[in-house]
């Protein structure tokens, strides 16, 4: 009696699929249309709306909505080009975003072999307190970072420095100290750039090693014991058998980090709100004070929206080269 109805209501859905003029692919796309009305709602409206601020002179929050915003055309992308603080602040990101990529693939590709590692014990427990950073609010984080990277003396890392020192004085080996105490980790360019990308790379490596250890573990075991019975030794087996098994997951995981890295505003902004003197003032915080501070909110609009577009070109290029959108449109 089930299966008969079964039937009768497929057939029934057939006739009314034939009846009406929708061809197969039409009714895909109607199925999928909610979906892109409610992605165009959130995330392509404020786009466009934000590039429409970027054609204005607005100056502050209500005078696109009241009206008394003019349109002024390209003029605030006119002003960027010539806006030194806007390729100091290009540079910095890009910087920022590159080094702490590097840093974040080799610090997790390495934690990932450890924890799949045949003669590591223990590697539930490890693998759960390698996640525990993505358990606390990112502010909180931060928050912690920054106290950690005080400029007083007594700070963390100025204070264990210190204990470096007396250390090593007490060896009567003074060419060892590397270091005077105390480090203006906030208060330096490059110090302050180092401090921003620790902080960044702890944040983010989890999630790394997350999608690594699952690539890890669908590499089959036979293939590492043919290689080792073909006397391969373990770097060769990492080149030849490891990495090309990860190389997908790796780049689609840095795709995403870098693409967030692009975006920090929590850590500049906690930190030192860019400084010192605007030196480290990353391309999202730069478009915060031009609006906050300053109360451009067209020039913001702008800046906002060049960060949208490097970010987009950013993101097909590394998906479109690195191999991620093979097979997608075929049939």
């Amino acid at each position: 009696m089930a299966s008969s109805q079964s039937g009768t209501g497929v057939s029934g859905l057939a006739r009314l699929q034939s009846a009406l003029p929708f061809s197969s692919r039409d009714w895909g796309l109607l199925l999928v249309a909610p979906g892109v009305l409610l992605f165009s709602s959130f995330m392509l409206y404020p786009i466009f709306y934000l590039f429409y601020i970027s054609l204005t002179d607005a100056t502050f929050a209500g005078s696109v909505i009241g009206g008394g915003a003019e349109l002024i055309g390209l003029a605030n992308y006119v002003q960027l080009i010539g806006d030194s603080q806007f390729w100091t602040s290009m540079t910095t990101t890009w910087l920022f975003v590159a080094v702490s990529l590097v840093i974040k693939v080799f610090l997790a590709v390495g934690i990932a072999l450890l924890l799949n590692h045949v003669r590591v014990a223990g590697k539930r427990y490890m693998r759960a307190a390698v996640i525990v950073p993505l358990g606390f609010p990112g502010i909180f984080t931060i928050t912690v970072w920054r106290g950690m990277f005080s400029d007083a003396r007594y700070g963390v890392f100025n204070t264990i420095l210190g204990r470096y020192n007396e250390f090593m004085s007490s060896l009567s080996a003074p060419e060892l100290l590397l270091f005077d105490v105390p480090i203006g980790f906030l208060s330096g360019r490059w110090e302050a750039f180092f401090a921003y990308v620790t902080t960044e790379v702890w944040l983010a490596y989890p999630f790394m090693v997350i999608i690594i250890v699952s690539a890890l573990q669908d590499v089959p075991r036979s293939l590492h014991e043919a290689a080792m019975v073909d006397g391969a030794g373990a770097l060769q087996r990492f080149r030849t058998v490891t990495l090309p098994a990860i190389k997908g997951p790796v780049l689609f995981a840095s795709i995403l980090t870098a693409a967030t890295s692009f975006q920090q505003f929590l850590i500049p902004w906690v930190f030192n709100q860019g400084g010192p003197s605007r030196q480290n003032e990353l391309i999202i915080v730069y478009g915060y004070r031009e609006a906050i501070t300053f109360n451009q909110f067209g020039l913001s609009a702008a800046i906002l929206i060049v960060g949208i577009a490097f970010v987009g070109m950013f993101m097909y290029v590394a998906v479109r080269y690195g191999g991620l959108a093979e097979g997608v449109g075929d049939e």
